[in-house]
């Protein structure tokens, strides 16, 4: 014998309740009368009644399901930069002809509040990095990409990130830029405009690799303090970074 659907006992209990209310109200007060037309007042308001239940109802639905998506979604990029993301900014920012101005202002400090996100993003923006790539180890970002191409590859096959268009623009850059070298047997004798090209990849991945960043250390700082303290102490852009604790 099948379980009857709780849906199809709730419905009959309900239904059961309000006749029972209906013939209670008859034999008190005799009024069938009075009962039809309220009866049908109330079947009048019952549309606005279900479209007002849907739309609240559909609205928390829907925040819940994003809430959802946005903490799988960010357990995803903290797995990113766990795995790439951190070494692959340390890599990128030695091709950066000036260092020192991220070195200098995306040093985040321990008594770092929200509002210095806006900071971050306010001083980056105003930030345009130039690239050469002479000046780095493309050799090494070379070597570091392609053992991490599985990864990036997998992370591409989430449908998850679908939802991020962000993210996913910055994996598509990473992932070209993994293309374009490994397609190359060597990089120390290329011709110029195979270094301007190579150069624009870094660039375009390097770029929307801060953004993230930015965002992530925001999320870490407002939902995961433990996970911001260790972001901090082993922050990419500080030469003195160290995850050891020291006493002052």
């Amino acid at each position: 014998m099948k379980k009857i659907n709780w849906k199809i006992l709730l419905s009959v209990a309900l239904i059961g309740i309000s006749l029972s209310i209906y013939l209670i109200n008859y034999s008190i007060f005799h009024k069938g009368e009075d009962n039809v037309y309220y009866f049908l007042i109330d079947l009048a308001f019952l549309p606005l009644s279900i479209l007002l239940v849907t739309l609240i109802v559909d609205q928390l639905i829907t925040r819940q399901e994003r809430r959802n998506m946005f903490n799988k979604l960010n357990m995803v990029i903290g797995a990113f930069f766990s795995e790439a993301g951190i070494e692959l900014l340390r890599i990128f920012w030695r091709f950066d002809t000036s260092p020192e101005y991220l070195g200098e202002h995306l040093v985040i400090p321990k008594e770092w509040k929200q509002n210095d996100y806006y900071y971050l993003k306010k001083i980056f923006n105003s930030h345009k990095p130039k690239i050469e790539i002479l000046k780095g180890d493309a050799e090494h970002l070379k070597k570091f990409l392609g053992e991490k191409r599985e990864f990036l590859l997998r992370l591409l096959e989430n449908p998850n990130l679908l939802e991020h268009e962000t993210f996913t623009a910055l994996l598509w850059a990473v992932f070209h830029l993994t293309e374009e070298l490994s397609a190359r047997p060597e990089l120390r004798h290329l011709p110029a405009p195979d270094y301007e090209h190579l150069e624009g990849d870094i660039k375009r991945a390097y770029t929307l690799l801060i953004v993230e960043w930015i965002i992530y250390m925001r999320h870490l700082y407002s939902n995961y303090p433990y996970l911001f303290s260790l972001a901090i102490r082993t922050n990419p852009f500080d030469l003195k970074a160290s995850a050891i604790i020291r006493t002052k």
